[in-house]
C-alpha cells in the first residue's frame, strides 16, 4: 500500500448546522434541504444522493418552510418575512418578495403546482399565483387574531387546512371565508390549561385532517364535519413534523425526542376490506429534535438538529436484503471545506462566518508501520480571518506556498496576502479585487501563485493575475458547447499549462492555458463527477462519478486510456460500487506513479494501476484484515484496490511535498459534545 507519515488532524472543530426543513420533488428526485445557517443544498437522489447544488447561507435569512413548485422551482420563506425563489444554475437568490404579514412559518404549494401559499405571524394566509417569471400576489383569506404556524392544501378541493394554538381551521381558496374551526383539547397541567400549539397538518383525498401537536397526539379529524375521528398519543414530548406518502397509505411523525414513528394504513382483517391507521414501526436516527420528515415513493427522509440526513428505504418496496435496502446517513457536505498550502505546511480551514489558518505539527521521529511519532512541535493557529457583512463564506482556497488566501460569499471575491517573519504573520486585504457580474463558485490557485482560477456560472472561468499586493483580471474562458450550468470542480496540473474544468451536468471540459483556449472535452459521463485531479507527470485526468466509477482520460490523445476502458469493460467491485459516499479527494504520489490516491467519508484508498481489478469473487478486505492472513493468502488477494478504514470520518486528504500525508477526520463523538443538550430522557435503572 505503500507507507507515509500521517498527519491525523483533529483539531477542525466543524459543526454541521441543523436540519430546518426539507422538500422532495417526485418529479426530479431530488431533496432541498434548509438548514438553521440559512444555506439551502439540493440533492440529487438518482446520482447515489449526491450533493449537487449548494446556496450559501446568510445571517439576515432565517428558513422556516422550504417547497417545490412548477416542477423545477424552489421557494422558501423565513422570520424576515420575506418569499424567497432559489436561481439553481446561478446558485443564489432569485428575487424576494414581502408577505406583508411579519414573520412567515410556512409556505405550501397547490397540487397543481400553480399557486403558493403562506402563513403569517399576524394571522394572515396570502395566496401567491406562479408566473414564468415570478410570483404575484393574490389574494388574503379571511384574517385570524392569532399567529397561523401550519397549513396544507386539500389534494382535490379548493380547501386550506392551518393549524394553530389550540385550534385548526378550514378555509375556502375560492371565497376566502373561514369554513370550520376545530379545537383542540387543552391537557390539563397542575389545575391550569396548557396551550396546545398544531405544529403541522395534512389533509388526505377521502376528506380526514391529520395533524400533530405539542401535547404528543396523532390526531384524525372529519373535515367537513370538524369532528374528532381518533387519537393516537405517540410520544410524552412535542410531535414537530409530519409527512404522508403519496399514495396516502404511510405517514411519518418526527418528534422532539429523536425518533420517528410510522403509520400505515392496513386491513383489518385479511378478508375485510376495511382499513385503518396502524402505528408499525419507531426509528431512531438521530440523537436531538427531528425538525423535518419526507415520505418519497421509496424512501423515509428526515433530518434535525443533530444536521443529519438520514433516509431509511420502505421495506415493503425491497424484495431482498441489498444495497438498495440500506439506510443512508449524511452527516458532512459532499465537499472540500479544508485547503492545503503544500509546500508551506499550512492548512486553511472554513466556516461559514470565519477561515482559521493552521501550521501543521513537526516530528523527528521514524517508525514502522503503525507506530505513534512523538510531536516535537505541536500544530499552531497562526490566523483567524472573519468574513466581511452577513452572507456566509461559499468557498475558500490557500496557494500552495501559502502565502494568498481567497474566499467568496454569494456575491462578493475577497483576495489577501499573507507574509512571514520567523515565527510572526502578517495579513493585508488586496484592494480594488475585480468583481464579477455573477457569482464566483469555485477557487483554485495555480502551482506558481501567479494566477487565480474562479469557476462561474455558465461553465465560465475567469483568471486573475497576481502580483506583490494586486490583482488584475487577465482572461475568460467559456465553454465550447455554451452551458448555462455552474462550475462544479476544477483541477490544475502540476506545471500550470491544463486546466479541468467540470459543470454541474456532468460536462468536463480542458482548457491549454499557454494558449488561453479550449483544448478538448471527456465524453459526457451519465453520473456527476465528485472528484477531479490531473496526474503529475502523465496528465492524464482522473474522475470519480458519483456512481462510484474511476475514470482516467488521457489529455493529449482526447480519449479514455487502456486502463479505463479495462474498468469500462469489466466493472469495478461490487462492495465498491455499493459505497454510500462519494470519492470527494483524488491526489498521487509522484515517487509512484502508478498509484492513485483517493478518500470518501469512511474509507482511505490506494488504487495501484499496475496490479489486475478484483473481481465480485475476490473479497474486497482493508488492510487491517489482510495483516492478519498468511503471507500466500495475501498474496493471492493481492489486486488493485488497497483500502484502509482507520481514518473516519474523513473530510480532507492531501499529500505535502516532503510525502507526508495529511487526513482531516471529524469523529462525530466530538459533534456530539457541541451541539445542544437534547430533550432529557427517561431510561431504567437511572
Amino acid at each position: 500500500m505503500g507507507e507515509f507519515k500521517v498527519h491525523r488532524v483533529r483539531f477542525f472543530d466543524y459543526v454541521p448546522s441543523g436540519v430546518r426543513c426539507m422538500a422532495y420533488s417526485e418529479q426530479t428526485e431530488r431533496l432541498a434541504v434548509a438548514r438553521n445557517d440559512g444555506s439551502v443544498e439540493v440533492y440529487n437522489f438518482p446520482a447515489n444522493y449526491y450533493q449537487e447544488k449548494i446556496i450559501p447561507g446568510d445571517d439576515k435569512r432565517s428558513t422556516e418552510s422550504i417547497c417545490w413548485a412548477a416542477d423545477d422551482r424552489l421557494f422558501s420563506a423565513g422570520l424576515n418575512g420575506e418569499i424567497i425563489e432559489y436561481d439553481l444554475e446561478k446558485l443564489c437568490v432569485k428575487y424576494s418578495l414581502d408577505a406583508f404579514g411579519g414573520p412567515i412559518w410556512n409556505i405550501v404549494s397547490n397540487p397543481s403546482g400553480t399557486q403558493l401559499a403562506v402563513c403569517c405571524e399576524d394571522g394572515s394566509v396570502k395566496l401567491f399565483s406562479i408566473t414564468p417569471e415570478k410570483i404575484v400576489f393574490e389574494k388574503s383569506l379571511d384574517r385570524q387574531k392569532d399567529r397561523i404556524l401550519c397549513l396544507a392544501w386539500h389534494p382535490s378541493e379548493p380547501q386550506i387546512i392551518t393549524g394553530s394554538v389550540n385550534v385548526i381551521r378550514v378555509f375556502s381558496v375560492s371565497s376566502g371565508h373561514l369554513l370550520h374551526v376545530l379545537k383542540l383539547d387543552r391537557r390539563p397541567v397542575s389545575g391550569q390549561k396548557h396551550e396546545c400549539i398544531v405544529w403541522s397538518v395534512a389533509v388526505l383525498s377521502c376528506g380526514e385532517i391529520i395533524s400533530v401537536d405539542s401535547s404528543g397526539k396523532l390526531q384524525f379529524w372529519e373535515l367537513n364535519k370538524g369532528t374528532l375521528i381518533r387519537t393516537y398519543k405517540v410520544a410524552s414530548c412535542d410531535l414537530l413534523c409530519l409527512a404522508v406518502s403519496e399514495t396516502e397509505d404511510s405517514l411519518l411523525v418526527g418528534t422532539a425526542e429523536g425518533v420517528i414513528f410510522q403509520f400505515q394504513r392496513l386491513a383489518v382483517q385479511a378478508e375485510n376490506p376495511e382499513q385503518q391507521w396502524v402505528y408499525t414501526k419507531p426509528f431512531r436516527f438521530h440523537t436531538h429534535d427531528v425538525r423535518a420528515v419526507v415520505h418519497s415513493s421509496t424512501a423515509l427522509i428526515s433530518g434535525g438538529v443533530d444536521g443529519r440526513i438520514a433516509s431509511r428505504p420502505l421495506m415493503e418496496k425491497v424484495q431482498t436484503k441489498s444495497y438498495e435496502a440500506a439506510q443512508r446517513n449524511i452527516t458532512f457536505p459532499h465537499r472540500h471545506l479544508v485547503s492545503c498550502a503544500q509546500a508551506s505546511r499550512l492548512l486553511l480551514f472554513q466556516f461559514p462566518e470565519r477561515l482559521e489558518l493552521w501550521r501543521l505539527g513537526q516530528t523527528d521521529e521514524s517508525g514502522i508501520d503503525g507506530d505513534l511519532l512523538k510531536v516535537n512541535k505541536e500544530q499552531e493557529l497562526l490566523l483567524q480571518l472573519k468574513r466581511k457583512g452577513s452572507e456566509c463564506i461559499r468557498c475558500s482556497t490557500i496557494s500552495r506556498c501559502g502565502s494568498w488566501v481567497s474566499y467568496t460569499t454569494g456575491s462578493r471575491l475577497f483576495l489577501h496576502r499573507l507574509r512571514y517573519d520567523k515565527d510572526n504573520i502578517s495579513i493585508s486585504r488586496v484592494p480594488k479585487v475585480p468583481q464579477l457580474q455573477t457569482a464566483a463558485l469555485q477557487l483554485l490557485f495555480s502551482p506558481d501563485s501567479k494566477q487565480l482560477y474562479v469557476g462561474s456560472v455558465g461553465g465560465c472561468v475567469h483568471i486573475f493575475d497576481l502580483s506583490e499586493g494586486a490583482c488584475k483580471h487577465s482572461h475568460k474562458l467559456e465553454p465550447p458547447s455554451g452551458s448555462s450550468h455552474p462550475v462544479h470542480l476544477l483541477a490544475a496540473n502540476s506545471d500550470g499549462s491544463l486546466l479541468a474544468v467540470a459543470s454541474s451536468n456532468s460536462q468536463i471540459d480542458i482548457y491549454n492555458l499557454n494558449k488561453l483556449k479550449y483544448e478538448c472535452s471527456v465524453p459526457q459521463y451519465s453520473s456527476p463527477p465528485t472528484a477531479i485531479s490531473i496526474h503529475p507527470s502523465t496528465n492524464h485526468l482522473v474522475i470519480a462519478h458519483a456512481d462510484q466509477q474511476v475514470l482516467e482520460f488521457n489529455i493529449a490523445k482526447k480519449q479514455y486510456t487502456e486502463w479505463s476502458r479495462k474498468v469500462l469493460q469489466r466493472g469495478l467491485h461490487r462492495d465498491w460500487l455499493e459505497r454510500d459516499t462519494p470519492i470527494t479527494g483524488i491526489t498521487f504520489n509522484p515517487l509512484r506513479p502508478d498509484h492513485i490516491l483517493m478518500h470518501d467519508t469512511y474509507m482511505f484508498c490506494v488504487l495501484d494501476k499496475s496490479l489486475p481489478l478484483p473481481d465480485d469473487k475476490t473479497p474486497l478486505l482493508n488492510q487491517k484484515s489482510l495483516r492478519q492472513l498468511s503471507e500466500s493468502a495475501r498474496r493471492s488477494h493481492t489486486h488493485a484496490f488497497k483500502i484502509t478504514k482507520k481514518f473516519q470520518p474523513l473530510l480532507f486528504m492531501d499529500l505535502l511535498d516532503d510525502g507526508e500525508l495529511v487526513l482531516v477526520e471529524r469523529p462525530i463523538t466530538d459533534i456530539l459534545t457541541q451541539l445542544p443538550p437534547p430533550m432529557k430522557q427517561k431510561k431504567f435503572a437511572t
